[in-house]
């Protein structure tokens, strides 16, 4: 799989800011993306040293639509990267997404 297709996009919640000043960023991953390669990948496109990667699988929920006659909806499934850099580094691109 390549570096490209592992990131996905950021996640903006207050919690991930919150975490963001402890060093820890939120991505939303590949599936299919283990570890090591999202520890590859952001290190190749930010230019940053990682220390940790923890994943945590999210479970499709339901969600009802009235407009559509009480329909349910599944949402996808999503997996989330926290990545820990190094003290002292930054990912200037995570930083003007908060803004």
């Amino acid at each position: 799989m390549s570096i490209y297709n592992v990131i996905k996009k950021p996640v903006v919640t207050e919690k991930s800011q919150n975490l963001e000043v402890r060093g820890v960023y939120t991505i939303y991953v590949d599936g299919r993306a283990t570890k090591v390669s999202v520890k590859d990948a952001v290190e190749k496109l930010y230019g940053v040293t990682v220390v940790k990667v923890n994943m945590v699988n999210e479970h499709p929920k339901l969600r009802t639509s009235s407009r559509r006659g009480g329909i349910s909806l599944r949402r996808k499934a999503r997996t989330k990267a926290y990545v820990t850099l190094q003290d002292g580094q930054r990912i200037s691109e995570f930083q003007t997404l908060a803004s």
